[in-house]
Protein backbone atom coordinates (compact mmCIF):
# COMPACT_ATOMS: atom_id res chain seq x y z
CA UNK A 1 0.00 0.00 0.00
CA UNK A 2 2.81 2.40 0.91
CA UNK A 3 4.49 1.67 -2.43
CA UNK A 4 1.23 2.48 -4.28
CA UNK A 5 0.88 5.83 -2.44
CA UNK A 6 4.47 6.76 -3.30
CA UNK A 7 3.90 5.80 -6.95
CA UNK A 8 0.70 7.92 -7.15
CA UNK A 9 2.43 10.91 -5.55
CA UNK A 10 5.39 10.55 -7.92
CA UNK A 11 3.02 10.37 -10.92
CA UNK A 12 1.09 13.45 -9.73
CA UNK A 13 4.33 15.39 -9.20
CA UNK A 14 5.58 14.36 -12.63
CA UNK A 15 2.36 15.47 -14.32
CA UNK A 16 2.43 18.84 -12.50
CA UNK A 17 6.06 19.49 -13.39
CA UNK A 18 5.39 18.41 -16.95
CA UNK A 19 2.50 20.84 -17.25
CA UNK A 20 4.58 23.67 -15.77
CA UNK A 21 7.50 23.08 -18.12
CA UNK A 22 5.14 22.87 -21.12
CA UNK A 23 3.64 26.31 -20.42
CA UNK A 24 5.00 29.10 -22.57
CA UNK A 25 5.15 32.39 -20.71
CA UNK A 26 5.76 35.67 -22.52
CA UNK A 27 7.21 38.77 -20.82
CA UNK A 28 4.52 41.28 -19.87
CA UNK A 29 6.61 44.14 -21.29
CA UNK A 30 8.18 43.38 -24.67
CA UNK A 31 11.28 45.38 -25.62
CA UNK A 32 10.64 47.91 -22.84
CA UNK A 33 13.36 50.40 -22.02
CA UNK A 34 14.73 50.83 -18.51
CA UNK A 35 14.67 54.23 -16.84
CA UNK A 36 17.11 55.90 -14.46
CA UNK A 37 16.48 58.78 -12.07
CA UNK A 38 19.64 60.23 -10.57
CA UNK A 39 19.80 61.51 -7.00
CA UNK A 40 20.46 64.99 -8.42
CA UNK A 41 17.13 64.93 -10.26
CA UNK A 42 15.28 63.96 -7.06
CA UNK A 43 17.10 66.78 -5.22
CA UNK A 44 15.94 69.23 -7.90
CA UNK A 45 12.32 68.20 -7.26
CA UNK A 46 12.85 68.87 -3.54
CA UNK A 47 14.11 72.36 -4.45
CA UNK A 48 10.99 72.97 -6.57
CA UNK A 49 8.77 71.80 -3.70
CA UNK A 50 10.44 74.16 -1.24
CA UNK A 51 10.33 77.09 -3.67
CA UNK A 52 6.76 76.66 -4.89
CA UNK A 53 4.94 74.85 -2.07
CA UNK A 54 3.95 72.02 -4.42
CA UNK A 55 3.51 68.98 -2.20
CA UNK A 56 3.30 66.25 -4.85
CA UNK A 57 5.25 66.21 -8.13
CA UNK A 58 5.30 63.43 -10.69
CA UNK A 59 8.87 62.58 -11.73
CA UNK A 60 8.05 59.73 -14.15
CA UNK A 61 5.04 57.82 -15.43
CA UNK A 62 6.19 54.73 -17.32
CA UNK A 63 4.34 52.02 -19.25
CA UNK A 64 5.81 48.69 -18.11
CA UNK A 65 3.41 46.39 -19.92
CA UNK A 66 0.43 45.24 -17.85
CA UNK A 67 0.59 48.35 -15.68
CA UNK A 68 1.97 51.86 -15.55
CA UNK A 69 4.36 52.81 -12.77
CA UNK A 70 4.80 56.35 -11.53
CA UNK A 71 7.62 57.81 -9.44
CA UNK A 72 6.71 60.97 -7.55
CA UNK A 73 8.35 63.21 -4.97
CA UNK A 74 6.36 64.58 -2.03
CA UNK A 75 7.62 67.19 0.41
CA UNK A 76 5.46 68.39 3.30
CA UNK A 77 6.26 71.01 5.91
CA UNK A 78 5.43 71.00 9.61
CA UNK A 79 1.84 70.15 10.57
CA UNK A 80 0.35 70.36 14.08
CA UNK A 81 -3.13 69.02 13.25
CA UNK A 82 -4.83 67.60 10.15
CA UNK A 83 -6.36 70.05 7.72
CA UNK A 84 -10.13 69.83 7.17
CA UNK A 85 -11.23 67.22 4.61
CA UNK A 86 -7.61 66.17 4.05
CA UNK A 87 -8.23 62.42 3.95
CA UNK A 88 -7.26 61.28 0.43
CA UNK A 89 -8.28 58.07 -1.34
CA UNK A 90 -7.33 56.90 -4.85
CA UNK A 91 -9.74 54.47 -6.49
CA UNK A 92 -7.34 52.75 -8.89
CA UNK A 93 -3.76 53.63 -7.90
CA UNK A 94 -1.74 52.04 -5.09
CA UNK A 95 0.94 54.24 -3.50
CA UNK A 96 4.16 53.10 -1.85
CA UNK A 97 5.98 55.73 0.21
CA UNK A 98 9.75 55.52 0.68
CA UNK A 99 10.60 58.09 3.36
CA UNK A 100 13.81 59.98 2.54
CA UNK A 101 13.93 62.43 5.45
CA UNK A 102 11.85 63.84 8.28
CA UNK A 103 8.98 62.19 10.11
CA UNK A 104 5.22 62.31 10.50
CA UNK A 105 2.08 60.55 11.66
CA UNK A 106 -0.23 59.05 9.04
CA UNK A 107 -3.54 57.32 9.61
CA UNK A 108 -5.23 55.03 7.12
CA UNK A 109 -8.35 52.97 6.56
CA UNK A 110 -11.01 52.13 3.97
CA UNK A 111 -14.09 53.44 5.84
CA UNK A 112 -14.32 57.14 4.95
CA UNK A 113 -16.63 59.68 6.61
CA UNK A 114 -18.32 62.36 4.46
CA UNK A 115 -16.35 61.45 1.35
CA UNK A 116 -16.59 63.74 -1.68
CA UNK A 117 -15.54 62.76 -5.21
CA UNK A 118 -12.60 64.75 -6.51
CA UNK A 119 -13.56 66.69 -9.66
CA UNK A 120 -12.22 65.47 -13.02
CA UNK A 121 -10.24 68.70 -13.53
CA UNK A 122 -8.47 68.40 -10.15
CA UNK A 123 -4.66 68.38 -10.68
CA UNK A 124 -4.14 65.13 -8.74
CA UNK A 125 -6.89 63.34 -10.69
CA UNK A 126 -5.52 64.48 -14.05
CA UNK A 127 -1.78 64.07 -13.55
CA UNK A 128 -0.86 62.26 -10.31
CA UNK A 129 -3.07 59.46 -8.99
CA UNK A 130 -6.35 59.34 -10.93
CA UNK A 131 -9.94 59.39 -9.64
CA UNK A 132 -10.69 59.27 -5.95
CA UNK A 133 -12.17 61.06 -2.97
CA UNK A 134 -11.41 63.46 -0.18
CA UNK A 135 -13.06 62.87 3.19
CA UNK A 136 -13.45 64.43 6.62
CA UNK A 137 -12.43 61.41 8.71
CA UNK A 138 -11.57 57.70 8.71
CA UNK A 139 -13.59 55.34 10.91
CA UNK A 140 -11.40 53.01 13.02
CA UNK A 141 -8.12 54.11 11.42
CA UNK A 142 -4.71 52.50 11.79
CA UNK A 143 -1.99 54.97 12.78
CA UNK A 144 1.65 54.85 11.71
CA UNK A 145 4.68 56.88 12.80
CA UNK A 146 6.78 57.33 9.64
CA UNK A 147 10.49 58.16 9.68
CA UNK A 148 13.43 58.20 7.27
CA UNK A 149 14.07 54.74 5.84
CA UNK A 150 10.49 53.50 6.28
CA UNK A 151 8.39 52.04 3.45
CA UNK A 152 4.61 52.46 3.64
CA UNK A 153 2.13 50.73 1.26
CA UNK A 154 -1.32 52.29 0.75
CA UNK A 155 -3.56 50.08 -1.46
CA UNK A 156 -5.98 51.65 -3.91
CA UNK A 157 -9.26 52.47 -2.17
CA UNK A 158 -7.64 53.10 1.23
CA UNK A 159 -7.96 56.52 2.81
CA UNK A 160 -4.81 58.16 4.18
CA UNK A 161 -4.06 61.38 6.01
CA UNK A 162 -1.11 63.06 7.67
CA UNK A 163 -2.21 64.20 11.14
CA UNK A 164 1.15 65.53 12.38
CA UNK A 165 4.51 66.34 10.82
CA UNK A 166 7.29 67.34 13.19
CA UNK A 167 9.44 69.57 10.95
CA UNK A 168 9.03 68.12 7.46
CA UNK A 169 8.67 64.82 5.67
CA UNK A 170 10.09 64.09 2.21
CA UNK A 171 9.30 60.83 0.48
CA UNK A 172 9.33 59.14 -2.89
CA UNK A 173 6.08 57.59 -4.04
CA UNK A 174 5.98 54.55 -6.28
CA UNK A 175 2.51 54.45 -7.79
CA UNK A 176 1.12 51.25 -9.28
CA UNK A 177 -1.41 52.14 -11.98
CA UNK A 178 -2.80 48.94 -13.60
CA UNK A 179 -5.70 50.78 -15.25
CA UNK A 180 -3.28 53.30 -16.80
CA UNK A 181 -5.34 56.32 -15.72
CA UNK A 182 -2.35 58.64 -15.29
CA UNK A 183 -0.67 60.12 -18.39
CA UNK A 184 2.87 59.05 -19.27
CA UNK A 185 5.81 61.29 -18.36
CA UNK A 186 9.38 60.58 -19.48
CA UNK A 187 12.85 61.92 -18.67
CA UNK A 188 12.57 64.64 -21.33
CA UNK A 189 9.27 65.84 -19.82
CA UNK A 190 10.92 65.86 -16.40
CA UNK A 191 13.85 67.98 -17.63
CA UNK A 192 11.46 70.50 -19.21
CA UNK A 193 9.43 70.69 -15.98
CA UNK A 194 12.52 71.29 -13.84
CA UNK A 195 13.92 73.90 -16.22
CA UNK A 196 10.62 75.78 -16.10
CA UNK A 197 10.36 75.71 -12.30
CA UNK A 198 14.02 76.35 -11.42
CA UNK A 199 14.56 79.47 -13.55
Amino acid sequence: MRGLIIAVLALAAGCTLGRMSAQHVEPSCVLCETDYIAAEEIAAYVEVAKATGLTDQQVRSIDVGNTNVQIALAHRGALDAPRPNSVAEHDLVTEIYVVLSGSGTNRTGPDLVDKVRRPDDYRAVQFLNGPGHNAAEIRNPSTYELKAGDVFVIPAGTGHQFTKIDDHITYLMVRIDPDKVVPLLDAQDSRAYLEEHLR
